[in-house]
């Protein structure tokens, strides 16, 4: 007997639907356990800057490290470590590679910001100048115009150097340039001096041919830390430091290996001749101590009183932005730290 033909009809339709909702639930459960969603690996976005400071991210990067720690990490390089700091307060990136003071002034300013690692540590600072221009000792700089990319922690080296005079940013002109712009400026004869990055050392040697002088500086030992903005998770952060952990080992077991591989990373912005040279000048470890809470409040005693920044520079304040759950989960024996820490 025949089917009425609405029956007929509803047939076909039913067994489209019933295919639909099967393709819904494969997908349903593709996207379920596909990296950062629904519980499954968490995704980290990370904000490079200097590749040497940060050497250990750049090696898990290349080596593929992070598949091994369940977590998986997009790495971005920025041009200095204040721009990685905007790129994780403003929520671009879960964490992120700065310099100290870039993180001492945000931390005064009272944003969201912790720092979980220090990773590396480097003091071999030069001032650049020309050789016409008689500055043969940091006290020559009286009166003189100094450029330095301010805002970052080559800001601070130039202020230990004139401290070792005893001068201060009053007594020069401080010309605020870009770290790429410094030795063109000296070139021009804008500015008179100039610190910046040590990956722009050997181009301000080339430019500048016989007329180019230095000055060597040991007095600032520059850290680079590792900072979690708002976003960021305990496990994705102690997922990081765990492949962090790891190209450490690498980079101590295979210098010349790791060299290479931040080479690769870099993609044409440094130079290999620079690595090969600058790489081992660097001290390697993720850590959390003491020492670093110390520097951190005298660079905060610096920030406020050459900046007008608001804040407070005692170290029990500070503390507050230093977590050092995810360092320890990762390597308890990194953590040294004694003082009071934010919760």
């Amino acid at each position: 007997m025949s089917l009425p033909t609405r029956h007929r009809t509803r047939g076909p339709r039913a067994a489209t639907a019933l295919v639909l909702a099967a393709l819904l639930c494969v997908l349903a459960t593709a996207c379920a356990g596909s990296p950062g969603q629904g519980g499954g690996r968490p995704s980290v976005g990370v904000a490079g800057s200097d590749q040497l400071g940060g050497a250990p991210v750049y090696v898990a990067q290349e080596h593929a490290l992070w598949s091994a720690e369940g977590v998986d990490v997009t790495l971005t390089t920025q041009p200095t470590g204040r721009d990685a700091l905007n790129a994780v307060l403003g929520g671009q990136a879960q964490l992120g590679i700065v310099g100290d003071l870039p993180a001492v002034t945000a931390a005064l300013g009272g944003r969201d910001l912790r720092i979980v690692a220090d990773l590396s540590r480097f003091s071999d600072w030069r001032l650049l100048t020309r050789s016409d221009t008689g500055i043969g000792s940091f006290a020559a700089l009286k009166g003189r115009k100094v450029g330095v990319p301010q805002g970052t922690n080559v800001e601070y080296a130039l202020s230990r150097m004139l401290g070792s005079a005893g001068l201060s940013a009053a007594d020069v002109t401080i010309v605020n340039l870009a770290p790429n712009q410094v030795t063109s400026a000296l070139a021009r004869g804008d500015v008179d001096a100039g610190v910046t990055f040590p990956s722009f050392y050997g181009a301000a040697r080339t430019t500048l041919g016989a007329r180019y002088a230095e000055l060597p500086f040991t007095g600032y030992t520059a850290r680079t830390l590792l900072v979690a903005g708002p976003s960021a998770t305990a496990a994705g952060t102690a997922a990081v430091l765990r492949s962090v952990l790891r190209a450490q080992r690498e980079l101590a077991a295979d210098p010349a290996g790791a060299r290479k591989a931040v080479l690769a990373q870099s993609k044409g912005a440094l130079q290999a001749d620079y690595v090969d040279a600058f790489q081992p000048r660097y001290g390697y470890g993720a850590t959390l101590s003491p020492e670093l809470l110390t520097q951190l409040a005298e660079e905060a005693a610096w920030a406020k009183a050459a900046q007008g920044l608001p804040g407070s520079a005692d170290p029990a304040a500070l503390s507050r932005h230093l977590d050092p759950a995810p360092l320890k989960a990762a390597d308890p024996a990194a953590v040294t730290l004694t003082a009071p820490v934010a919760g």
